[in-house]
């Protein structure tokens, strides 16, 4: 099968589009003139006027609706975008018209009859063919969003699911139990704290579960609960530093910190020797997570790429801003859009 690059396929096209107007242009040269059948001379004009016209009107409407899309999009604005484009398709009508009856007529001597009958024509004919054009083009656009809408809610749902269950699985609870057994011998009152920062991560989790963005401030608090109940755990060798302030009207997806968080201290070696080192603060409109890289050797099939695949996607259906990961200077570094 031949394949041609991007500009060889695109004026491949244009040739065909090129070749059916002139097959057009035949059976509407002998509608217009019958009689111009027996006068060669006079049908091959007739022929390459309405080739011309065909021609000009059919890709300049289409270079004129390419045009239009550029600037009003059917998705974000479908009224603003229906009245642009009916009026650039009826201007440059008008335009092309008026340039080939009057160039046929001064160039060729040929006249095309009356000049405001040709043009109300050509207008009513272009309208009622830009009409078919906009309802096919907004119903794509309209199952486009469909689609992209159904396929983001399964990526949100995807995405819960898998924070919920790193809060649950066994491990964690295995973890944080034994935890809090050694505590409960060692000091007590930690070990009140302790079951009250568990609990609080387990009913934030729950309450969290259905919403699409929740405030910064709230997220933060759930990812110190979350960091304590992991510093107990690690104690020293797990170095954190929160700098954020100013969180006032930002919201972010929920949970979505908490995974970050969580794929550091699930890939990263974390001992006394070689302590892990996670800072979050803020920058540029961005709650950047980063953390030092030390991996360590991590089962196939339990990669962090899911969880971050995960919160691209969600972002992707909430702002156009996008999810920044960087390595560099064996930094790992994710910067998470914030939210107005």
């Amino acid at each position: 099968m031949i394949t041609f690059p991007k500009e060889k396929a695109f004026w491949v096209r244009q040739g065909k589009d090129l070749l059916v107007i002139f097959f057009l242009s035949l059976p509407f040269a002998y509608i217009v003139c019958q009689s111009c059948i027996h006068d060669t001379d006079r049908f091959l004009k007739l022929i390459v006027i309405n080739f011309c016209v065909w021609a000009i009107l059919w890709k300049g409407n289409e270079a004129t609706n390419n045009l239009v899309d550029k600037y009003y999009s059917w998705l974000q604005h479908p009224g603003k975008r229906l009245i642009a484009g009916v009026l650039a398709h009826a201007v440059f009508t008008a335009i092309a018209i008026t340039g080939i009856f009057y160039f046929f007529k001064f160039v060729w001597d040929i006249h095309l009859g009356s000049f405001q009958w040709t043009l109300l024509i050509s207008i009513i004919v272009t309208m009622a063919i830009s009409l078919v054009l906009h309802s096919i083009s907004f119903l794509k656009s309209w199952r486009t969003l469909a689609v992209e809408s159904e396929r983001m809610k399964k990526e949100v749902i995807s995405s819960k699911y898998e924070s919920l269950k790193n809060q649950v699985n066994p491990h964690f609870l295995f973890n944080s139990l034994n935890a809090l057994s050694n505590l409960v011998y060692e000091d007590q009152d930690q070990a009140v704290k302790f079951i009250k920062k568990l609990s609080d991560v387990y009913r934030y989790v729950l309450e969290s579960r259905d919403k699409d963005l929740v405030e910064l401030s709230t997220e933060l608090k759930f990812a110190e609960s979350y960091l304590f109940l992991q510093k107990i755990r690690y104690g020293e060798s797990l170095i954190t530093s929160i700098d954020v302030r100013n969180t006032d009207h930002y919201n972010i997806p929920p949970l979505a910190l908490q995974m970050l968080l969580e794929n550091a201290i699930k890939h990263n070696v974390i001992s006394a020797d070689e302590p892990l080192h996670m800072s979050l603060y803020l920058e540029d409109g961005y709650l950047m997570v980063v953390n030092n890289l030390q991996k360590k050797n991590i089962i196939k099939g339990e990669s962090s790429e899911i969880g971050l695949s995960n919160i691209k996607e969600r972002y992707s259906f909430l702002t156009d801003r996008p999810v920044t990961i960087s390595n560099k200077n064996q930094n790992f570094a994710v910067g998470l859009p914030l939210l107005k």
